[in-house]
């Protein structure tokens, strides 16, 4: 047996006016993923545990069937193992957003999504002032484009109550009630506003500025957790496919996921091209991922596109990824996987991301298995409303894969 699963992340929405009512779903063209959902079945789950934030962190662990409630430690410590910084019993890792604040108002959580390279150099200026001078030991690591991380030392500095808010939460609003708060939220609150003064007038936002693009006014820090710890997939799943032990791949330009792969034992699969953002390689993610199934048991391949949309609150982009994952992405792994003969593709949503919020929700999301072995359930296309009227339904996303492994 092999499976696939594809996760358009964010890619579930509310019913849009100027759609005449329908969903970003509903309205693309996805003829692909329609017919996977008439040969199979279409259902809902809710990833994001009651009380939890619903952040693609814990969402994504839901949907690859751990329970957030027994595993999650916080956002930014995955994504420090996928980027293989190392982790000390009492070290806390931060995530480090670069961002876009005038007047106390959050106008770009990616600072116009800056560079890699931009980021860098900012980082290596943090570390430089802030390294050897703040009352406790830290440093700052560059990851992709806005998105790097912040490790600091001593485990008496933060608890799981400390509260910080994701910036994407608060585009176009007064960043007021998104600060840090609890225990150790005046050392988060310190290292922002030291920031602020390194990077007012840094060549970086210099140049920045003089192209017409809008400069890193300072870091945020959120999703701050301890170290985490996972089963490995194929012990998880060890009885599937007759006992045989899953061999897995991960498909992302995220290192949020990269960082899952590499705690549940799969494989993280290097694609060309790939961006996390709406420009991203959509065939090549297909066509590595149907490669990938000659060797792997289980290959995912998520797509950051659709939420970025969703945060962006364009329709139109939101509209267009699907369709570029359905012409694109999904053909290549279904003509792969039938060629095997036994197979089973799981395409799923972490979560919402309403293009009229900006920001996720813990709203259910629609499902759709396919398969040899699968009896259609009578959905006629993979949307919100098909989910919404089938029988099939998992308030506990966790639950979820466990069908689509043993059915």
């Amino acid at each position: 047996m092999k499976y696939a699963i594809i996760i358009p992340d964010g890619c579930a929405d509310r019913p849009i006016l100027s759609l005449g009512g329908k969903t970003p779903m509903q309205a693309a063209r996805t003829p692909n993923l329609d017919d996977l959902a008439r040969s199979g079945i279409v259902g809902r789950s809710c990833n994001v545990p009651p009380n939890f934030p619903p952040g693609s962190d814990v969402a994504t662990l839901g949907l690859l069937g751990y329970d957030p409630t027994l595993c999650y430690t916080g956002r930014a410590p995955l994504e420090a193992v996928a980027q293989g910084i190392p982790l000390g019993p009492n070290d806390w890792a931060v995530r480090c957003n670069l961002v876009t604040i005038k007047d106390g108002v959050m106008e770009e959580f990616t600072a116009g999504h800056i560079t890699t390279d931009e980021a860098t150099e900012l980082m290596q200026s943090l570390n430089e002032k802030l390294g050897s001078t703040f009352e406790v030991p830290l440093r700052f690591y560059p990851g992709v484009s806005y998105r790097n991380l912040l490790v600091l030392q001593r485990g008496d500095l933060f608890s799981m109550a400390t509260q910080t808010s994701p910036p994407h939460d608060f585009t176009g609003r007064s960043i007021r009630d998104a600060l840090p708060s609890g225990k150790g939220s005046e050392r988060l609150l310190q290292l922002m506003e030291e920031s602020r003064k390194i990077f007012a007038g840094h060549p970086v936002n210099t140049r920045r500025v003089a192209a017409g693009n809008p400069p890193a006014t300072q870091v945020w820090l959120w999703g701050l957790g301890q170290k985490p710890r996972l089963e490995l997939f194929a012990d998880k799943y060890r009885l599937a496919a007759d006992g045989q032990r899953l061999h897995g791949a991960m498909i992302t330009a995220v290192d949020l996921l990269r960082g899952i792969a590499v705690l549940i034992g799969w494989e993280r699969l290097d694609v060309p091209g790939i961006t996390g953002y709406t420009d991203t390689d959509y065939a090549a993610k297909g066509r590595y991922a149907a490669e990938a199934l000659k060797t792997h048991d289980i290959v995912c391949v998520h797509v950051e596109a659709p939420d970025e949309a969703g945060h962006e609150g364009s329709v139109e982009k939101k509209i267009r990824a699907m369709e570029e994952i359905d012409a694109k992405t999904i053909p290549p792994i279904v003509d792969a996987l039938r060629s095997f003969g036994d197979w089973r593709i799981f395409v799923s949503p972490d979560h919402p991301t309403p293009i009229a919020l900006k920001t996720h929700t813990s709203d259910f999301i629609p499902w759709l298995i396919a398969g040899n072995d699968i009896t259609p359930s009578g959905a006629s296309a993979f949307d919100e409303e098909n989910a919404e009227h089938s029988s099939f339904r998992f308030d506990r996303g966790c639950d979820m894969l466990e069908m689509f492994i043993r059915r």
